[in-house]
């Protein structure tokens, strides 16, 4: 990128008093594009990109809150219906997260808003370890935007698997998750409500190892005097779908597809693979249906008679969640014979292993009037203090509109050669070093600039 502009003679001026075009020092530029047009009309010196200063004070410095109590920090991840940003409850300073959903959005997804105010009305009346718990709901009707806060949770089980060659967990760590899993799931059963989409990508596990279900959009409750758990209408992850939801039935059991469902989880987590695949959803929904799968080598005999109990093609021959439990497998001790995987680091911040607080950027920005950036030398900060002054010229309500004005403008002008007048006699050569490599005097830094007005 470059600018370019007329000088007071009507020709194209390239030239900044330097060599080639190009100042030997920025403060040189600056002093440059301050002094030389201070008697005379609008001059544009040509400016190349490596020349145009824009410095960004912090990351995250933009500062948001939510309902007035929530500080907004960094994206967490990113689903099929909004981004999920992390929290702060400057009331209670604990960390949440939120969901954030965009109404015009949620009409274009197909049965999107209906969905959300199911998911909302479950979340509501659900309190247990292993579900995620709802803390607020916030609308923005101007924005035309809602914020769902959540607890918050530091991973999923589908990235913690991605993270590792093997894709899947020692049968120790397997085996707890699926302990907790279990217990999340009797507790929804005996509320009538039925998940339809578990997987690992829909179980978060919190810092100290606790496994939270959660995206309910799709979930169903049933009807408080039904006598059977029988459904019509499943929207979950094909890959986890069951047979008779394969074959297209109309009705099927309810807890019966949430029990398939964590048999293909059980079967991923435990082998880093899936029982049913195919090229096309056309193909993976006639694998299924036909029910045929193997248990790869090295699986023991308790849990593959786990794993074909729960993925039994006949519903009515499936294990229940009262079977499950009284399972050898499930009952057994395992040791522990490999390494934890552990909670991988965010991918923008791969050094942090233990995902810290991403709101501290935002803190910063909020109390500390100082730049965040300690590395930046002294002669930038007094150009920062240069182009700050500028920048106060030229953002006042038109002053050049009347003679008044043009004459304040001017005076503001020689103020400004004054301030590098007196600039250059404090400021070191750029060949001699500065102390420390910072300047003592803190100052506010000016974001860019790239042209200059007379």
């Amino acid at each position: 990128m470059q600018l370019f502009g007329m000088n007071q003679e009507g020709s194209l001026d390239d030239s900044n008093g330097s060599h080639d075009g190009i100042p030997a020092s920025p403060h040189e530029h600056v002093s440059g594009l301050l002094a030389d047009g201070i008697d005379g009309d609008l001059v544009i010196h040509r400016v190349d990109s490596a020349q145009v200063v824009y410095r960004r004070q912090y990351p995250y410095n933009i500062v948001k809150f939510i309902g007035g109590k929530y500080l907004m920090g960094s994206v967490l991840g990113e689903g099929s219906y909004g981004k999920v940003k992390e929290l702060l409850d400057i009331e209670s300073l604990c960390r949440r997260a939120v969901k954030i959903l965009k109404t015009r959005k949620l009409r274009r997804i197909p049965n999107g808003e209906q969905n959300v105010r199911r998911e909302i009305q479950l979340l509501k009346r659900l309190q247990h370890r292993n579900i995620i718990q709802l803390i607020d709901v916030v609308v923005n009707d101007e924005k035309l935007k809602m914020y769902i806060v959540m607890e918050y949770c530091a991973c999923e089980l589908q990235e913690m698997l991605e993270s590792v060659s093997e894709k899947k967990f020692p049968i120790w760590q397997a085996h707890g998750y699926f302990c907790q899993l279990v217990d999340g799931l009797e507790y929804l059963h005996s509320h009538g409500i039925i998940h339809k989409d578990i997987k690992p990508g829909n179980l978060l596990v919190t810092n100290d190892e606790t496994l939270k279900i959660t995206d309910f959009g799709v979930a169903e409750e049933l009807n408080t005097f039904a006598r059977t758990d029988e459904c019509h209408v499943s929207q979950g992850t094909p890959t986890f779908q069951p047979p008779e939801i394969a074959n297209g039935q109309n009705t099927f059991s309810g807890f019966k597809v949430d029990i398939w469902s964590s048999g293909v989880t059980l079967y991923n987590i435990t082998t880093g693979k899936y029982p049913f695949e195919g090229e096309n959803i056309y193909i993976l929904f006639e694998n299924i249906g036909k029910g045929v799968y193997s248990i790869p080598e090295g699986v023991s005999d308790l849990l593959e008679d786990l794993l074909r109990g729960m993925l039994t093609i006949e519903s009515e021959k499936r294990f229940s969640l009262q079977q499950i439990r009284q399972h050898l497998w499930f009952r057994k001790q395992h040791p522990r014979m490999l390494e934890r995987v552990m909670i991988p680091p965010r991918s923008d911040a791969p050094s942090d292993r233990l995902r810290s607080l991403t709101i501290i950027r935002c803190l910063h920005a909020m109390h500390s009037d100082e730049p965040s950036n300690e590395e930046e030398d002294s002669e930038e900060e007094e150009i920062a203090t240069i182009v700050e002054s500028r920048n106060r010229i030229y953002h006042r309500n038109n002053p050049i509109s009347s003679e008044a004005g043009h004459a304040e403008l001017q005076a503001a002008q020689r103020q400004s050669a004054e301030i590098i007048k007196e600039s250059e006699e404090h400021m070191p050569q750029a060949s001699s070093p500065i102390q420390n490599g910072r300047s003592k005097k803190k100052v506010k830094k000016s974001k860019f600039f790239s042209c200059k007005t007379s």
